[in-house]
């Protein structure tokens, strides 16, 4: 009696929260009172196992989805049942909308009877023939889909080996693949290959290869203690201040004046607060509420008219400056030119140490001692000195003593030319590029190549090698 429902398609809800199952039926125990089911679906998920056994108290409910004949004309004390395959079960989708999507194509039965060889309920249902809507038979050919796609079981040992990039990636190497063919090929077949071509060149890249590049460019009669390496790794090397003395001196003959030189300075001076002060982001229309304010700290010297010339320069870019004069009462003729400039821009002067800004400025430039650090005994030097360390401001010295600006923290400097044996007392170390031609150097012994390249400053870096 329990053999002819071998073959058949049950769905079996289970009590105590054991779930339910889908499957068919591969052989029943009337003894022992259990089922057996293959190819099992537990809660629209497939199960591992080739077989699952039930016993019949767990049972609660047993329906029949297919029959092994699949027959659609019965006699009329059979059921007519038109069935579908079970569906895995998808992501968000429970067990009842699972079994909901084989209702629709299900015929009406009747009331089910139990059976009595072990107690499971088996449909009685009269032949009640319907032709299956359009939307059933949607529901179907997607349930078919569904299946055919998401019903085979899972393998894990599929998902414990790791995916091999490489040899995926090589599968896809196309130009590995036509070097092997073309190498199996005749000689001449492959010297006349049309798909060989030279090597296109872009505009912008060179043909022929250049030599290789040569990093010591420069040699000077007497060299400093320390070199230096750009960007580019080019070699600078340091002077002393007697040989820096002839050049400076030497280009004001030819016509480089001391205007000159602290025009160019001062615009390279003035790039470089304005980058400091924020650029393009701090300086915009947009910005006037927390416009930047710098102060200037002037000696009585040639960086003292440096420093005024960038804080004239600095003023047209709108930033508000104040001029500090370390000693007002001397006065040498450049700085009185540069202070008579300065003046029409409308910015303050002040020669107190009392009238300095008692609020935080946005950066100080600082041009007390000359690069042979004189005029470092004045009573007021202290104070100034003072004050600017006070000030969480950074600090850009113009020209600074090889040793460092006496009592003041410098955080970036900026020196002319080729610079001196510097310590790191002057913080980062820029180079300013002041256009003096080739006989300059000529004249006092240097054999001098540009480092500048396309720019008009350079951040100089200690040569470790």
């Amino acid at each position: 009696m329990t053999e002819r429902f071998v073959g058949f398609s049950v769905t079996i809800s289970c009590r105590d929260g054991k779930g339910s199952y889908q499957g068919q039926i591969c052989s029943v125990d009337p003894l022992d009172q259990t089922i057996c089911l293959k190819k099992a679906f537990k809660n629209g998920v497939p199960v591992e196992e080739q077989q699952v056994i039930l016993n019949g108290c767990d049972i609660t409910n047993l329906s029949i989805i297919e029959t092994p004949s699949d027959s659609h004309v019965t006699s009329p004390s059979s059921s007519t049942v038109a069935v579908t395959k079970p569906v895995p079960k998808r992501a968000g989708r429970s067990v009842s909308e699972s079994l909901a999507s084989n209702r629709g194509s299900q015929l009406s039965s009747s009331p089910r009877k139990p059976s009595e060889d072990f107690g499971i309920r088996i449909p009685n249902v009269c032949d009640v023939n319907r032709t299956p809507s359009k939307k059933d038979r949607l529901r179907q050919k997607w349930n078919e889909k569904d299946e055919a796609c998401f019903g085979t079981p899972i393998d894990d040992n599929i998902l414990e080996q790791d995916f091999d990039f490489e040899k995926n990636l090589a599968l896809f190497n196309k130009q590995a693949v036509f070097e092997e063919i073309n190498a199996q090929r005749p000689d001449l077949v492959r010297h006349a290959d049309p798909n060989r071509r030279s090597q296109i060149y872009r505009h912008d890249e060179n043909v022929i290869e250049s030599s290789p590049a040569i990093y010591r460019q420069m040699t000077v009669p007497a060299p400093g203690m320390k070199e230096y390496v750009t960007d580019d790794g080019l070699v600078i090397p340091s002077i002393t201040p007697d040989l820096r003395h002839q050049l400076l001196s030497v280009a004001e003959r030819l016509g480089l004046t001391e205007e000159r030189q602290a025009e160019l300075m001062g615009r390279a001076a003035t790039e470089m607060a304005l980058q400091l002060l924020g650029g393009a982001h701090r300086l915009n229309p947009h910005n006037v509420h927390q416009w930047p304010t710098v102060v200037a700290l002037c000696g009585s010297h040639r960086q003292g008219a440096i420093a005024v010339n960038t804080a004239r320069q600095l003023a047209t870019h709108g930033v508000r400056i104040v001029v500090f004069l370390l000693d007002p009462t001397h006065l040498p003729s450049q700085l009185a030119r540069e202070l008579a400039l300065f003046k029409y821009t409308n910015n303050k002067i002040i020669t107190t140490v009392q009238e300095l800004p008692t609020i935080a400025v946005d950066l100080i430039i600082v041009a007390l001692a000359d690069e042979l650090g004189n005029q470092l005994l004045q009573s007021r030097y202290r104070v100034a000195a003072d004050w600017a360390n006070e000030n969480r401001a950074p600090v850009l010295a113009l020209d600074p003593p090889s040793a460092g600006t006496p009592g003041v923290e410098t955080k970036f400097s900026l020196i002319p030319v080729l610079p001196l044996a510097h310590s790191l007392e002057n913080g980062k170390l820029y180079l300013c590029n002041l256009a003096f031609p080739q006989q300059v150097f000529k004249e006092v012994g240097i054999k001098y190549c540009s480092p500048f390249g396309h720019k008009f400053v350079i951040p100089l870096h200690p040569n470790d090698s």
